[in-house]
């Protein structure tokens, strides 16, 4: 019986229900059976109805961040995490396993990250081979206030602290309880890459040297050759995907590049997708060393510093001086 009840540890209560039913069918009280039995069914469907509650605000609050109010997605993404929160303690998840925990730890290794993240980026702008795929037209078509308020409020409030507090801390609370920490994570990582669909068909638009990237395209003449953007974690480069979209860019009245196709934007939306559900699982491994410091330092770097490197990206000379360079050469 012991054993039975160790074998049902990662089940939490369940376990304990069981092993009580078991002790009631063998002293006579048969009747408590059933009933823990009951308790234990009601528990699952409360469970999968918070689940599927959690999916639920975060499905809302990524069409209303990318599509609806982005300026306004700090204020959505809060209140968003606050409900998520909500949902979570309501069904007597503690704060530890939703990820508050270890601080310390999770913020050494976080910071230990973002200055990796801060090296690759400074790498990459200082290559000529990937500067290009740092140019991203929705952040230089920003001024310095916004890149500012992208920085240092849309990614902390309208971005990161949304799908850490979503997707490494109540999603995979809720998933473990009924199927482990490993399903939890796998399926964290699967909406995760999934919540990031909007945002590609953004950045597509938007970073047209990615874009033919993605769709395994070269550089072929100056109608190919427009500035790129950064390759990303999939929010349409930087900060919550639709706080500055393809309509910033249909009023710069400068000339662009063509805009994609529909086959080149499947390419980079499954990019996305499938790059950051990796992620997913990375930020996961992250959480479980370090709780929710760890991954939320990381995911901030990324994005955040991300427009400080795109504004630093030296541009492309102009094409009579490529063709003096040519010459040169």
């Amino acid at each position: 019986m012991t054993g039975a009840a160790d074998r049902r540890a990662g089940g939490g209560d369940e376990g304990v229900a069981l092993a009580g039913a078991a002790i009631g069918r063998k002293t006579g009280g048969g009747g408590d059976g059933p009933a823990l039995a009951g308790a234990v069914t009601g528990r699952k469907a409360g469970d999968g109805a918070a689940l599927a509650g959690a999916v639920a605000v975060l499905a809302a609050a990524n069409v209303l961040n990318n599509r609806i109010a982005p300026r306004l997605a700090p204020l959505t993404s809060t209140a968003a995490t606050g409900a998520l929160l909500a949902l979570a303690r309501s069904r007597g998840i503690t704060w530890a396993e939703i990820g508050f925990r270890d601080p310390a730890r999770g913020l050494r290794i976080g910071g230990l990250l973002a200055s990796a993240v801060a090296g690759v980026y400074a790498a990459g702008i200082a290559l000529p081979a990937t500067r290009r795929l740092f140019r991203d037209e929705r952040a230089l078509s920003l001024s310095r206030a916004r890149v500012l308020e992208e920085a240092l409020l849309q990614v902390p409030f309208g971005t990161v602290l949304l799908e850490e507090a979503g997707f490494r801390g109540v999603l995979p609370a809720l998933v473990a309880r009924s199927h482990g920490p490993r399903t939890a994570t796998a399926v964290s990582s699967a909406l995760f890459g999934l919540w990031h669909v909007l945002p590609a068909v953004d950045m597509a638009a938007a970073n047209p040297a990615l874009t033919r990237l993605a769709a395994g395209g070269t550089q072929a003449g100056p109608a190919a050759a427009p500035p790129g953007g950064v390759p990303g974690t999939g929010h349409g480069t930087y900060g919550t995907g639709g706080a500055v979209g393809p309509e910033r860019l249909e009023r710069s009245a400068r000339p662009g590049p063509r805009r994609p196709s529909g086959v080149e934007t499947a390419r980079v939306v499954a990019g996305s997708v499938a790059t950051t559900a990796l992620a997913g699982l990375l930020f996961g491994e992250l959480r479980r060393r370090g709780g929710l410091a760890a991954p939320a330092l990381l995911h901030l770097a990324t994005n955040s510093l991300g427009y400080l490197f795109a504004r630093l990206a030296p541009g492309d000379p102009p094409a009579a001086a490529r063709g003096r360079a040519a010459v040169t050469r």
